[in-house]
């Protein structure tokens, strides 16, 4: 495993040990709170937690999920990227992710919950996986379909956006899962922009 993507893997791991033990105190500090947040809430926005958010779980099969995908796309990205690089992408895909969960929240008005997880920076990898190994097959856990990482992420992409306008699966931050993506897609242009102009 590349080393920028097990540092993330086994800090994310660490913080979920935490949180068995603080949980309530480290959901109040760094979970990702609406900006709408009632003052007598007696918890609201902090300026870090647009990353430290990113640390959080919402119980084991999330942590599972996002870690898994972590270490299937993160080491070849990585190697794509170099480390620096690697971790700028990263942690730029969970900023806008962040923005973006706090923009739709401002919008619809939506009850002030907190937002935890890694799935914007794993979402921003999602993302350059299709654009940098177009061709590799992904398989699929439910159903068990190959199909190359360009179709999957275009696919799955849509599915958040579908379940984001309608609703659906109330509880998951789909317009965060999207954030990541254009921020992680906007970097890659910038990048490659520059290096057409050198």
């Amino acid at each position: 495993m590349a080393p920028v993507t097990q540092a993330l893997l086994l800090a994310n791991v660490a913080v979920f040990i935490l949180q068995q033990f603080a949980e309530p105190l480290l959901i109040s500090y760094f979970a990702l709170w609406p900006l709408n947040v009632p003052p007598e809430a007696g918890v609201g926005f902090l300026p870090w937690q647009i990353v430290s958010y990113s640390f959080l779980h919402g119980g084991l099969m999330h942590l599972l999920f996002n870690m898994l995908a972590l270490y299937m796309f993160g080491s070849d990205i990585e190697r794509v990227f170099g480390q620096r690089r690697f971790t700028i992408y990263y942690f730029v895909c969970v900023i806008s992710a962040a923005v973006a969960q706090l923009g739709m929240a401002a919008v619809g008005n939506w009850p002030p919950y907190p937002t935890v997880g890694a799935s914007g920076g794993v979402f921003g990898l999602l993302l350059a996986f299709g654009l940098y190994f177009p061709r590799r097959m992904v398989m699929l856990i439910f159903p068990p379909i190959p199909m190359p990482a360009w179709l999957f992420v275009t696919l799955y992409g849509l599915l958040e956006l579908f379940l984001g306008i309608t609703g659906t699966s109330q509880g998951v931050a789909h317009f965060a899962h999207l954030g990541g993506m254009l921020g992680g897609y906007l970097l890659i242009r910038s990048w490659r922009s520059r290096s057409r102009l050198r």
